[in-house]
């Protein structure tokens, strides 16, 4: 049974009822001659978990960076909460891959920062940070500098900086990619457990399907590039709470796995090719 959908991607089983938070309205990302994405569609509801996986090169950090007003798009509109992306956007928490930690700032100033930035109190900023230092498990090392911390608790910190301003949409760049595997799946439940107690717009960019499979709620395929498009997009129809380790046991989860491979594969194969 065929699972592909066509553009525009409409809001995932389970979301029809929420609004659209992102939108994404035939974009095509250029750089001088060079078209990195083109005419892509995409709609992530209010507290939707979207997940988009593509071969190395096909502009997945592109299209990220487009909703978080970091690049303008060639042509095509992106909107958050229907108001259309001018410039670099207030409302969203961006999670990147390397640590965007200040090293010469403790753990609970680099989590103020964004608070700072807004003009919050000194007094206010300190117990918000305090309190979100503790939700993320680290009570206690609020005055530690992040060469004084491990790789999980510095993830930890950035995702305490990333949603300690309640953002509307929350941009991750595969965060988790340069933790060993066990860290990793301790900091996917972490993550999970913090978006569901809100349940913001998440679009999250990986190269690891089964990560897009145990978190997101859809995930979406992107051609290799260039001019890069949305393929396929697939609702994970898995129930939440999830452990991200104890769900790919599950059968649909395998199944789930091997039908997104299917489109994926081709496509790392033709990424590869270009390459030679």
């Amino acid at each position: 049974m065929s699972l592909a959908v066509v553009n525009p991607m409409p809001i995932q089983t389970g979301q029809q009822n929420a609004k659209s938070m992102v939108s994404i309205d035939a974009v095509t990302m250029s750089f001088g001659s060079y078209v990195a994405v083109q005419d892509v569609n995409l709609t992530v509801a209010d507290g939707e978990f979207l997940a988009i996986v593509g071969p190395t090169g096909c502009g997945k950090s592109t299209i990220l960076n487009a909703i978080a007003g970091l690049l303008k798009p060639a042509s095509g509109t992106v909107t958050i909460d229907s108001a259309p992306v001018k410039g670099v956007q207030n409302d969203i928490g961006y999670l990147f891959q390397q640590d965007a930690l200040l090293p010469w700032k403790t753990s609970i100033e680099n989590v103020e920062l964004g608070l700072l930035f807004k003009g919050v109190s000194s007094a206010e900023r300190r117990e918000r940070s305090m309190n979100w230092l503790a939700k993320v498990g680290l009570k206690g090392f609020e005055h530690r500098y992040p060469h004084q911390l491990s790789g999980g608790q510095r993830k930890r910190v950035q995702m305490a900086q990333a949603l300690i301003s309640g953002p509307k949409v929350i941009l991750m760049d595969e965060p988790f990619s340069a933790l060993d595997i066990h860290t990793r799946h301790l900091m996917q439940n972490e993550l999970l457990r913090l978006w569901q107690e809100e349940r913001r717009a998440v679009v999250m960019i990986t190269h690891d399907l089964e990560e897009a499979i145990a978190l997101g709620d859809r995930v979406a395929i992107l051609a290799a590039g260039p001019r890069s498009r949305v393929i396929e997009s697939f609702p994970v129809e898995l129930e939440r709470p999830r452990d991200v380790a104890e769900i790919k046991l599950d059968p649909r989860f395998m199944d789930l796995y091997r039908n997104i491979w299917a489109s994926l594969r081709g496509e790392v194969e033709k990424s590869y090719e270009r390459r030679d």
